[in-house]
């Protein structure tokens, strides 16, 4: 039997739909010049005929015919005599042309060609899989839950693709089951044994930037600009927006008619906060901005050391520090400002104060790190608020703040 039919062969054939038929044939062709290379030394009198469609192939030898005795490259040239012997009609001068036997390279050969190609269909198809989401890198993609498992899920997409959504891309609150939809972005893809791995991704800004755009016609428009976009996933966002009309409101076109586009984004996200907020090259006006839902009472700025020391009222401190420090973090974030919060007295005129920095000697570094981390970079940053409230904003045992609280206060009582 001089063909052989390759969707029989090679299995991998019915699952290369992705791959352009051009570049198929092209490999099946690579691979059986191969084999012709290995048993004639050479492939330059052969043609290999593919049949991507049906799965057939057939391989054809050319020869010229020449007289008995003047043969001179065997793999060019035939002698009549031989010629006659398989077709009785031809003539010296004219071209032979035979069909080769598959089977005629040998049971060993064949199964090497078929493991060769099977590896060269699953190269391109890997290659198919890493381009299509190299260009889809930020873009939102739905797909099915596949597996949960402790560290990761495992997602097919609408192809049976599978892609990875790490417990680190994850929201807190995310909670899934097997065969629901779920929408996230493609984070990157990466290369795990020459094997493409695509990583998703629900906690990046991009996911929140592809939702508005969703949301917001006006931003699909290019009528408004997202300038910025920091996340605590869960927690927060703040969203600094732009528009290039002047008749259109920026934050109003987002959050919509009561709260009604930004609400589905808010539920996507399991109910994480979300202030958008007019962006402006105004930097004192950005950090206003940026620490809502505090009114700050007045503030000095450092352009140079990129610093700022905001003022507020004692009842708006803890709105601008935010629960676990997530509102001040996410300030700094957007504006590339280190802000330190400061409670305004009554005159207007800052309280005598004590760096955290000072109490080294008497406080463990990792303290005096995890009080900064909440905003509490000063003894009274931290006497203004209470044992409970300590406690509930950072990783520290009661113990230890009450002891803290006594430490940084008989500071003051001895000043």
């Amino acid at each position: 039997m001089a063909s052989i039919n390759l969707i029989e062969a090679f299995q991998e054939f019915k699952d290369a739909e992705n791959i352009d038929r051009p570049t198929l044939m092209k490999v099946v062709e690579d691979v059986f010049k191969t084999l012709l290379r290995k048993k004639y030394g050479s492939d330059e009198n052969f043609d290999v005929i593919v049949n991507a469609e049906k799965g057939d192939l057939e391989i054809i030898r050319r020869r010229m015919i020449v007289e008995d005795g003047e043969v001179q490259d065997p793999l060019a040239e035939i002698a009549y005599t031989e010629a006659v012997k398989i077709e009785p009609d031809f003539e010296v001068g004219e071209e032979l042309y035979q069909e080769v036997d598959i089977l005629d390279f040998g049971r060993r050969a064949i199964l090497a060609a078929k493991q060769t190609l099977a590896s060269r269909i699953g190269d391109l198809k890997k290659n198919v899989l890493v381009k299509k989401y190299s260009d889809r890198i930020g873009d939102i993609i739905s797909s099915e839950v596949y597996q949960v498992w402790k560290k990761e899920v495992l997602l097919l997409d609408e192809e049976g693709n599978e892609l990875i959504l790490p417990k680190s891309e994850q929201i807190p609150q995310d909670y899934f089951k097997k065969g629901e939809n779920i929408r996230a972005v493609v984070r990157r893809v990466d290369m795990k044994n020459n094997s493409p791995v695509i990583i998703l991704s629900r906690t990046s800004p991009d996911f929140l930037s592809k939702l508005l755009e969703i949301e917001v016609p006006e931003i699909f428009d290019g009528l408004i600009t997202i300038r910025k976009i920091v996340r605590e996933p869960g927690e927060r966002a703040k969203v600094a927006v732009e528009s290039f009309d002047d008749r259109i409101d920026p934050v109003g076109a987002c959050v919509g008619m009561k709260g009604s586009r930004i609400h589905g984004i808010v539920r996507e996200l399991k109910n994480e906060n979300i202030d958008v907020i007019n962006w402006t090259t105004n930097i004192q006006l950005l950090i206003q901005r940026s620490l809502t839902p505090s009114k700050i009472s007045y503030m000095d700025l450092d352009n140079e050391g990129k610093h700022a020391d905001v003022y507020l009222k004692a009842d708006q401190v803890s709105l601008a520090i935010g629960r676990r420090g997530v509102n001040i973090k996410l300030a700094c974030e957007l504006t590339g400002y280190d802000i330190d919060v400061f409670r305004e007295t009554e005159d207007g005129e800052e309280e005598f104060d004590i760096d955290l920095d000072e109490f080294v000697d008497e406080i463990e570094p990792w303290i005096i790190e995890e009080l900064k981390r909440v905003g509490c970079d000063t003894a009274r940053s931290i006497l203004n608020l209470t044992a409970d409230e300590l406690e509930r904003r950072t990783d520290l045992e009661k113990e230890t703040i009450y002891d803290l609280r006594k430490i940084l206060q008989d500071e003051f009582d001895r000043e």
